[in-house]
């Protein structure tokens, strides 16, 4: 028997009012400047995919609206709510008063591998991803809860910001 590719009518994709009407993930996502629209369109399409309540846009990372980035989040930054903040640490620091647990995605001395995490019931997340070359600033990481990390096994240390939030986002999710 072959297998059958689903028609878009098929898929049961709920409208951008009902985005915004479902009940909150209690997940946010921080891109602490993030250099590239394509990345930060891709955050969005994929915030979209996984239900994410927010993304906050930090420092140099592109705002919408931005042709490079509704490129790839294909109308995502539409349904999305999104804020630009200029400082990732004063947000960091409102977000913990706020009840978020923050996490950086970034590797550190006391990180916690990715498939060795387990999402508390009930509990808020802040994940915040790092710049394309120098990952989430310092500063950044000494005001977060702790550090979530990507197993890899390869010869290259790290992964594109965009497959980060993918990959961290599905793991949080099943």
């Amino acid at each position: 028997m072959k297998d059958r590719k689903l028609l878009n009518i098929e898929l049961g994709r709920i409208s951008a009012q009902e985005y915004l009407r479902r009940p909150e993930s209690g997940v946010v996502i921080v891109l602490d400047n993030v250099r590239s629209a394509h990345n930060t369109g891709s955050a969005f399409r994929t915030a979209d995919a996984f239900g994410v309540d927010k993304i906050f846009l930090g420092g140099i990372t592109p705002v919408p609206p931005s042709p490079e980035l509704r490129k790839v989040a294909l109308g995502a930054e539409e349904v999305v709510p999104f804020q630009h903040v200029q400082d990732v640490v004063d947000l960091v620091r409102q977000l913990k008063k706020d009840g978020y647990t923050v996490v950086a995605v970034e590797q550190t001395v006391n990180s916690v591998k990715l498939n060795r995490f387990n999402r508390e019931p009930g509990t808020k997340y802040a994940l915040v991803f790092g710049n394309e070359v120098d990952g989430v600033q310092q500063e950044v990481v000494d005001q977060c809860d702790f550090s979530l990390e990507i197993p890899q096994q390869g010869t290259k240390h790290s992964l594109n910001v965009s497959v980060s939030v993918g990959v961290v986002l599905w793991a949080l999710t099943v």
